[in-house]
């Protein structure tokens, strides 16, 4: 049974980055011309691959709380590949804070840029927050939710890396509502390995965090409050925390 799992998620892998491929090269006329487009091949992707995780893995996602519809600061766990997946597919318009050497990605890296994303230098965060909070007071900022991952890179279930002070400097400079999301999709579709695991995969939208706090109130709350309701799906999930 375990064979025939691993296998069926080998093919589920391959089957995913041609069908990345496949939807990119199918968008890229109306991408090119509006952004419109790059939106939708993000949902068309980000769709297919939940729809064939679904059939393949037998690994379902379960979407609660409620998804931001304005504009606002997402702060998520990011445990895997999925919760991006899955954070495209709910935000109406998402764009990431994302690694710089993403942009180098075929076929992603053009998209990403497209939809609106940032790209960052690792280590030099402080300088992507002013550069974002200057492109918003010249009006130039993509509209959109901003998905920022306060850890900075994945962090598998069960271990613990500090959250970056950029997520609260952004959220100080742009003075919008932050929302907080917690997952335990790690459990399933792991940081690193083919196995993809049955079950049911949780991306929780948490109430948002208003705007007002000073920055260091506002970190503590927000490590807090995705740190206690990511324990709490992983533990719903049978990981013992």
């Amino acid at each position: 049974m375990t064979l025939i799992r691993w296998l069926l998620s080998l093919v589920f892998i391959l089957q995913m980055y041609l069908s990345l491929a496949v939807v990119a090269i199918l968008f890229a006329p109306w991408a090119l011309f509006s952004r419109r487009g790059a939106h939708a091949a993000v949902k068309a992707f980000s769709g297919w691959v939940l729809f064939s995780l679904r059939i393949l893995c037998g690994l379902r996602v379960e979407l609660r709380g409620s998804v931001p519809a304005i504009e606002a600061v997402i702060a998520s766990k990011h445990q895997s590949f999925l919760d991006i997946i899955v954070l495209c597919n709910a935000c109406p318009k998402p764009k990431f804070v994302m690694k710089r050497e993403l942009i180098y990605a075929p076929f992603l890296g053009q998209y990403a840029l497209r939809i609106g994303c940032i790209p960052v230098n690792r280590g030099k965060r402080g300088a992507a927050v002013a550069k974002m909070k200057a492109d918003v007071a010249g009006g130039t900022s993509t509209p959109g939710q901003l998905i920022i991952y306060p850890q900075g890179t994945r962090v598998a279930p069960g271990a613990y890396l500090p959250y970056k002070i950029g997520t609260g400097l952004l959220y100080a400079q742009l003075g919008q509502p932050c929302t907080p999301v917690a997952t335990n999709v790690g459990l399933f579709w792991p940081k690193r390995g083919i196995l993809r695991k049955p079950g049911v995969a949780v991306v929780e939208f948490l109430p948002p965090i208003a705007p007002g706090l000073r920055v260091q109130p506002f970190m503590d709350q927000l490590e807090e409050v995705i740190e206690a309701n990511s324990n709490r799906l992983m533990a719903e999930a049978g990981f013992k925390v």
